[in-house]
This record gives C-alpha cells, structure tokens and sequence, in this order.
C-alpha cells in the first residue's frame, strides 16, 4: 500500500508540482490557524473580561478550554482521519473550527465564549494529525517531503509568536471579537480548496472505531492536561499542585491512560496501534517532541511575561520583540528540511538539543537591568534556531516506516506530545517561576523592613521586578535541563539511518 502510495505521489509530482504546491499552502494554512490561536486570544484577556465580566478565576479558561479539547480528543481526530478519510476529515474540521470561531465572536457570555472555545479545540484536534498525515501521503518520500515537512514545522513553531502580534494589531486596531473573527474567512476558504487540491487518499477498510480506547484514551488525556492546566495556574505566586481537583484529574488521568494501553495492547482495532511503539526511533522523537513542547511553551510563556512585567512592554511591542525570534525559526526549520535527507536526522536533533541547552541557559541570565538588544535578542536567536532544527527531524522519524493506514494515528501521537508537553511546561516551570518570585519577594521584604522603617512605593516595585526577573530566570535555567534530556535521548535513542527517512 505504501509503495502504490508513494509512486502515485511520484507521477502526480512529475505531472503537476504547481498542484502540489497549492496542496502545501492549504495544509500549512490550515496548521498555522490552529497553533496560533491557542495565543491569539490571550492578547485580548484584558479586553474580554471587561465586555462579557468574566471573574478574574474564570478568565483564564478563555484559553484552557480550547487547549483541553485540543489536546484531549487529537488521537480520536487522528483515527477519524484514518477511517473515514483524511481530505473529508480535514475539511470537516475546518468547517468546525470556523462555525465556533464565528460563534464565540458573538459571544454575550462567559459560558457561550467558553463553549466556542471548546468547540474550536475539538476542531483543531481533527484539523492537527490529519494535517501531518496529508503531508505523509500527499508528497513523495525524499525532498519533496522533506521541505513539505519544513513548511509544516515552519507554520508549527512560529504560530504562537504569529498569535501574538495579530492579536496586538486586532486588538489595538479594531476590538477582541476579531481574534475569532479572523478565522472565519481563512478557515472556510481552505475547506472548500481542500477537495480540488488534496488527494483522495482510500479509506482503510474493514476498520471501525476502538471505543473503549476511544473513551479510555481521550478520557485520560484530557484529565491529564486538566490537571496540569490548572496545577500551572498560579495565584499570589503559589502554584496548584497540591490542590484537591489537579491531584484527582491527574490521578484519573494516569489510571485511564494505563488502561488505555491495557485495551491497545488487545484491541484488533486499535485508536493507537502498539506496533507504532515497537520502534525505538518512533519512541524516541515522541519523547523528545514532549521535551521540545515542555521547554517551547513553557520559554515563550515566561519571555512575554518577562518583557511585559519587567520591562514594561505593551503587548503589540512584545509581540514585535518576538519577530526575529520567529524569523530564526523559520529559518532553521527550512535549513533542516534541506539538510536532512543529506546527514539524516540524529545530527540535526543532536545539534538542536545543545543549541537548546545553551540558549536557554543564556537566556537565565537576563536581569531587570537588562536591554532587547543586550539581553534577550542573542539567546533569543538561537534558542529559535535550536527549536526550527529540532521540528523537521522529529516529524519525519515519528512518520517513517509507517503504514499509510496508521498515519493518521502516528501524527496524532506526535502532536499529543507536543499539546501535553505545552502544558507540563506551563506547570513545571510556572510552579518553579512562582515559587522563586514568592520566596525572593519575601527575602527581600523582610530585608527592606530591617533597614527602613517605611518602605517607598518605588523601592517596592522596583524589588517587585526583581523578584519576578530572579524567578523567571530560575524556569529558563529548569528549561535548559530540559533541552539536556533532549541532547541525551537523540544521542543514546536515535539510531535511525538516513535511507529509512525516504519513505514509509
């Protein structure tokens, strides 16, 4: 089935790259909407609260209702894909990202947003792994792929920042209700191209949905990015992890996700087959993707924070500071595309994860005295570039040696990786963030009141910034031990050859 596949890519490119062309702008469009729209809202928080009063502990869901959903249901959005087509599931999704875009544009709740929102993540998670398996199917194995692959990771690793100024601009230049609004054209617009220019891949016969994995599976996903979700939320800088409802959903989650793999392990229909586990280079790029979304979301999260709460950017300015940033990405990602069919993936992923490291323990070493220039711009280059390097090679040896029919399955897995890893960084490097802030704050309080007995509102603030630049830095440093399990696992894990990256 492979082989068919790959020669009727092969005769397709040959009579028509343009068409091929036109199939990556659709695919990359439609990735880029749903990765930057998990930061285009938050932008406008501020703004939403005050029209629809959202409650300050309510405010936050604006953004973790979508994340859940999203993260959630992308392996039943991966087998949806496999079975009942991935061109009808793609523009499918499309349609449903777009109809709740439109909706919670019109929202005059706080309940009606968050439904929308909702609604948005359970497109997202059909529109994600179909999105990578259409690139798997859809192009032919050697370059073609390859610099498809760099496009998509490209769309991937720059539509956070991407988020983040068209929400400055939307929010400055016109109001809130068009960070959803956007979507609406875009996202109507690729579906209906989605039919003329994507390939009618056939559907896997004598298939059908797995539902106990299907529940088991969702089910145990969505408690565990609930519990890392609201164990990353921080109030008066203390963290959530010992609350009542993060230890229960992720309790649920570890005991649903076991029994998850207890029914996959017997299942003839299995959501996630456990062949795809049998390779080690398969496990290793999954575990790295789950280090690179820890470490990306969690860094990018505590910059913006950091230029806003330190330095005293707006957001349209923070968005702007994140330009050259993306630009580095972007870059990285397109030279990996083009490096890798010719020195194979591990020196791509070993380079990016001492890139990484080195970058990010670079950025730990930002003070509030610091400057753009001075401060944030170098580290901030290359641990863009170390990111872009590291996508490309990920995504091509999660996918190789798959079988067409498991493809969707594979890429969903990938992008689960990467939405659970987003959240445990958030956790993991907030509680760090939070915690030092609160600690320095108080050291530096009770120090203050040794030496004074009144203590001016400037020396507070200014003690505050402190405060936060100390504990931001100690996540950028926590950040920079991820980026060493990464160097290690490519290193000790990835033993793929470069000839096994050509085609599945």
């Amino acid at each position: 089935m492979a082989t068919t596949l790959s020669a009727i890519g092969e005769t397709r490119t040959r009579n028509n790259g343009r068409h091929l062309g036109v199939a990556l702008v659709v695919i990359a469009t439609a990735q880029l909407m749903i990765v930057l729209d998990a930061t285009i809202v938050t932008v406008a928080l501020p703004h939403i609260q005050t029209a629809l009063r959202f409650s300050g502990s309510s405010l936050e869901w604006v953004v973790n209702a979508y994340a859940l959903t999203l993260g959630g249901l992308l392996l039943l959005g991966g087998r949806a894909g496999d079975l009942l087509g991935r061109r009808r599931m793609f523009a499918a999704g499309l349609l449903l990202f777009s109809a709740a875009s439109l909706a919670g544009g019109l929202a005059t709740s706080p309940a009606w947003l968050l439904a929308a929102r909702a609604v948005q993540g359970a497109g997202g998670a059909i529109v994600a792994p179909t999105a990578l398996a259409l690139i798997a199917t859809t192009f032919p194995e050697g370059p073609p792929r390859s610099r498809a692959m760099g496009a998509y990771a490209s769309m991937s690793v720059a539509g956070s920042v991407v988020g983040l100024i068209a929400g400055g601009l939307l929010v400055t230049y016109a109001e809130w209700r068009w960070v959803l609004f956007v979507n609406v054209p875009i996202g109507i617009a690729v579906a209906l191209a989605a039919p003329a220019v994507l390939p009618a891949a056939p559907r896997r016969t004598g298939g059908r949905f797995d539902l106990p994995g299907a529940i088991t599976g969702t089910a145990g996903v969505t408690a565990l990015v609930y519990g890392l979700t609201n164990a990353a939320t921080s109030q008066n800088g203390v963290s959530h992890w010992g609350g009542a409802n993060v230890v229960a959903s992720l309790t649920a989650g570890a005991v649903l996700l076991a029994a998850f793999g207890a029914i996959e392990a017997r299942s003839r229909h299995a959501l996630l087959p456990v062949r795809l586990l049998r390779s080690r280079d398969r496990v290793g790029a999954n575990l790295i993707m789950l280090a690179v979304g820890t470490a990306m979301f969690g860094v990018f999260f505590f910059i913006s924070l950091f230029v806003q709460d330190v330095w005293g950017y707006s957001a349209l300015r923070t968005g702007v500071a994140f330009l050259p940033v993306t630009a580095a990405m972007l870059a990285a990602s397109l030279t990996a595309s083009a490096l890798v069919q010719r020195i194979g993936a591990r020196p791509l992923l070993v380079a990016g994860g001492a890139a990484a490291a080195g970058g990010l323990y670079w950025l730990s070493r930002m003070t509030e005295h610091g400057s753009y220039a001075g401060g944030l711009l170098g580290p901030g280059l290359v641990t863009g570039a170390a990111f872009g390097l590291l996508i490309v090679p990920l995504t091509l040896v999660g996918l190789a040696r798959v079988r067409d029919e498991d493809s969707g399955a594979a890429a969903s897995l990938l992008n689960a990786g990467r939405q659970v890893g987003g959240s445990l960084g958030l956790a993991v490097l907030g509680t760090v963030a939070w915690t030092v802030v609160s600690d320095s704050a108080r050291a530096q309080a009770a120090a203050a009141a040794r030496v004074a007995t009144q203590v001016s509102a400037v020396t507070r603030q200014a003690a505050y910034q402190h405060a936060l630049a100390v504990g931001f830095d100690r996540a950028f440093l926590v950040a920079a031990a991820i980026a060493v399990v990464i160097l290690v696992v490519a290193v000790t894990v990835i033993r793929i050859r470069r000839a096994d990256l050509a085609g599945s």
